[in-house]
C-alpha cells in the first residue's frame, strides 16, 4: 500500500465511488468526513511496478519504500535486462531474499522472452488479469489485486488478506479481534461495485489513525450533492 501524494489518483471513478459507499454505509460516510477523499497516485503498469510488488511483500511501507529508492539507484533504467544484471548481493543489499530474488529474475525473464506483458492486462477484464498475473511464480492474489488496483486502476478489487485493511476494518466497527480475509471478503459484497474505493477509504482512514498522512478535506460537499 503506497502513501499518499499529489497526482491521479486511483482508482477510476474514484469521487462516484465514494459518493456511492457513502449513502450505502455510514460508516464509511463517517470516515469520509472525517479523514477525506483518498489520493493513492496511480502507478505505472510495467515491469518497475510489479517489481515494487514483489519487494514489499511482508515489508513495512516505510522499510519496502527505502529498499525500493536504492533498488532505482542501483539499477538505471530500471529494465528487465539491467535488472538481471545485478548480482545476488546487490539485491540483498536492495531487500530481495533469495526467495524474492528468484521471483524477480523469472518475472523480468518472462517479460523478456514474452512470455508475459504487464502492459497487455489492461486490456484483460479482472479476473483474466488475476489469473494470468497469479501464473507467475511468487505473485499471489494480493500482488495482482494490488497490480488491477494501483496500476490499472480497477474499481472493484478487494484485498481482503491486506493486514492494514483488517485493522482498519476493526477500527471501524470497533471489533474486539481483527475479522479474517473470509469475513472482509463478506462484508464488502455490500460495496460492489465500488470495493477498490472502499478499500482506498479504508486505507487513508489506517493511515491517518496512525499519523502517517495529513487529514484531507471532509467529503462533505458531496455527501450532499449525490
Amino acid at each position: 500500500m503506497p502513501m499518499t501524494s499529489k497526482g491521479r489518483a486511483v482508482p477510476e471513478g474514484l469521487e462516484e465511488g465514494a459518493r456511492f459507499l457513502a449513502l450505502r454505509d455510514p460508516a464509511l460516510a463517517r470516515i469520509l468526513g472525517e479523514h477525506g477523499l483518498p489520493r493513492f497516485p496511480r502507478r505505472a503498469a510495467g515491469f518497475g511496478t510489479m517489481l515494487h510488488i514483489i519487494l514489499e511483500q511482508q515489508l513495512s511501507i516505510d522499510v519496502a519504500a527505502k529498499l525500493w529508492r536504492r533498488l532505482r539507484q542501483r539499477c538505471r533504467p530500471l529494465s528487465p535486462a539491467n535488472f538481471l544484471e545485478l548480482d545476488v548481493r546487490t539485491l540483498k543489499t536492495c531487500g530481495f531474499t533469495r526467495q524474492k530474488i528468484g521471483y524477480a529474475r523469472g518475472l523480468a525473464r518472462a517479460i523478456m522472452e514474452r512470455r508475459f506483458s504487464p502492459a497487455s492486462m489492461a486490456r484483460l477484464d479482472d479476473a483474466k488479469a488475476l489469473a494470468a498475473i497469479t501464473a507467475l511464480r511468487g505473485f499471489g492474489h494480493w500482488s495482482a489485486e494490488v497490480f488491477l488496483l494501483f496500476a490499472l486502476g480497477r474499481p472493484d478489487i478487494w484485498p481482503a488478506e491486506d493486514l492494514a485493511l483488517r485493522i482498519a476494518v476493526q477500527w471501524m466497527h470497533e471489533l474486539p479481534q481483527r475479522p479474517s480475509g473470509r469475513e472482509l471478503r463478506a462484508l464488502a459484497e455490500a460495496w460492489r461495485p465500488w470495493r477498490s474505493v472502499a478499500a482506498c477509504i479504508l486505507w487513508q482512514f489506517y493511515l491517518s489513525r496512525l499519523g502517517r498522512v495529513p487529514r484531507a478535506p471532509a467529503f462533505e460537499v458531496l455527501l450532499t450533492n449525490p
